[in-house]
């Protein structure tokens, strides 16, 4: 999709050519006298228009307006959410007609959270996928106009939120892939197509690479599958070269089966989505190509299937990880920790600033939070605090949980140096409680996104979560000098964040 930044004022939006126009209206009167803002005013004497975020008015063919079709909407308190909500709303609504130019106009002052929020919405709600699909009808939107008050003050916010919604539909159009459209093969080929932009390298290792360096976890959940695994390491480098990396790890299941620990039929086609991680990883890396922020990122991406055949893993089994620690395995459905545990271990050589993995890794972080917000854990209180801020300022949240010792018990066994699943009781910890052990010697979080990055039923699709928050969270580094030379050991959570 095309994206343009104007400096509109409702007058001049009045005159602008396009298919539908869309007024942002927040609360308090406007303060021109144009037909348009009069319009406004008319609409709220009247009752026609709320201050409700979301709620709207259209008009056919008004006069004094260009376009022939107008949306009143209004975003309540002009918050991020708010314009969200009232983008949403519009931009769904005007799909009926399907427009190919439409022009998504402030009535009052925004600021950076106001554009990004609202190239966003524009972008989710018009989003079409079309890839394995014989008479596919591409998006009828072609092109959004946003207008501001003052583009030039704007501009920066703008080039970053266009440069995220191309990771975020990049992200969105891998993990909607079925299985048989993106193989760890295809999604490797994906990252090598991203060391075309600049600052961007990609490497991509495979069984022999991965055996030669030890890495038995992430061999035995691949082990039962025809598809080869793939290992795939990107690095985007935007500042000196000693300075400290933030690694990115995404889990890469591109098809779970739960391999002998078999899933139940229902709902199996959902898990092509179990490689929303590696997705979010890719799509960081298609918009930092685009942003080319001062500072590095090394983004890890193990990618297999997991798969059945008389040579899968079977309950009880015991395996060797990269760290050396032995695996008991009692659930074969737990695959995602295997890999993940033996990328943390190759994370080390980088001498991280901070590591952040990201994966749909328990179902019970969706009972815990379901679909609004992402699971956070992380042994570094100064890393957490970042994430937290990140996702809200990008309004795609996560929420900090425990990570006492305690609930480590549960991963003891007689027959090896750790249980690859504890019981049912706070299953999102446990599995966070087993990463954990492989990432001891850096700052590292980790974000389980099994509730946040697809939506099932009627609307089921990627969502393109968390590439906004880790975005975020990145471009922060660099606004705040935070970014430094030197990796920062692991600090223990303190007592009241892991009560939280």
């Amino acid at each position: 999709m095309d994206f343009q930044l104007k400096t509109l004022s409702t007058a001049q939006a009045a005159t602008e050519k396009c298919d539908v126009l869309i007024v942002l209206v927040a609360a308090g009167n406007l303060s021109s006298k144009d037909p348009l803002a009069s319009l406004v005013a008319d609409a709220r004497k009247a009752g026609d228009l709320s201050d409700k975020a979301g709620k709207s008015l259209a008009l056919y063919r008004p006069a004094g307006i260009v376009a022939p079709r107008l949306l009143l909407v209004s975003v309540g308190d002009g918050k991020p959410g708010s314009v969200r909500s009232g983008v949403l709303a519009a931009v769904s609504a005007s799909r009926s007609s399907e427009p190919k130019r439409i022009a998504i106009v402030f009535a009052q002052a925004t600021d950076a959270h106001g554009v990004r929020s609202a190239l966003g919405a524009a972008a989710d709600a018009s989003y079409v996928y079309t890839t394995t699909k014989s008479k596919a009808e591409p998006r009828s939107i072609r092109q959004v106009v946003l207008g501001v008050a003052d583009s030039g003050a704007l501009r920066d916010a703008f080039d970053e939120a266009v440069a995220t919604v191309a990771g975020v539909e990049l992200a969105k159009e891998w993990a909607n892939r079925p299985g048989n459209h993106c193989t760890p093969t295809m999604l490797a080929e994906a990252a090598r197509e991203l060391g075309a932009l600049p600052g961007i390298k990609c490497e991509v290792l495979g069984p022999k690479e991965i055996e030669k360096l030890g890495m038995g976890a992430f061999r035995a959940v691949a082990q039962g599958s025809a598809e080869p695994l793939r290992f795939v390491v990107l690095r985007y480098q935007g500042a000196a070269k000693e300075q400290a990396p933030v690694v990115l790890v995404g889990k890469g299941i591109t098809f779970d089966t739960g391999g002998v620990s078999l899933k139940p039929a229902a709902e199996m086609d959902e898990m092509k989505f179990d490689m929303c991680g590696a997705a979010s990883v890719l799509g960081v890396f298609r918009a930092l190509g685009d942003i080319r922020p001062a500072l590095n990122v090394v983004g890890l991406i193990p990618t297999c299937e997991n798969m059945n055949d008389g040579r899968a893993i079977k309950p009880g089994d015991v395996i060797t990880s990269m760290s050396g620690q032995t695996i008991e395995i009692l659930n074969t459905d737990a695959e995602g920790r295997l890999i993940l545990c033996d990328a943390l271990s190759y994370a080390k050589r980088f001498n991280p600033a901070a590591v952040v993995d990201i994966a749909t890794l328990t179902g019970a972080c969706v009972v815990a939070l379901g679909g609004v917000r992402s699971g956070l854990f992380s042994s570094d209180d100064a890393l957490a605090d970042a994430l937290l801020a990140a996702g809200e300022a990008s309004q795609d949240r996560c929420w900090r949980m425990p990570l006492d010792d305690d609930y480590a018990e549960g991963l003891k066994t007689n027959f090896a140096d750790v249980a690859n699943v504890a019981g049912r009781a706070g299953g999102a910890v446990t599995a966070a409680k087993f990463l954990q052990r492989f990432a001891g010697d850096f700052p590292w979080a980790h974000l389980d996104i099994a509730g946040t990055a697809w939506k099932g039923g009627s609307a089921k699709g990627a969502t393109g979560r968390p590439v906004g928050l880790l975005l975020s969270f990145l471009l922060a580094r660099v606004g705040e000098g935070a970014a430094d030379a030197t990796p920062r050991k692991g600090r223990k959570p303190s007592k009241a964040r892991q009560a939280a």
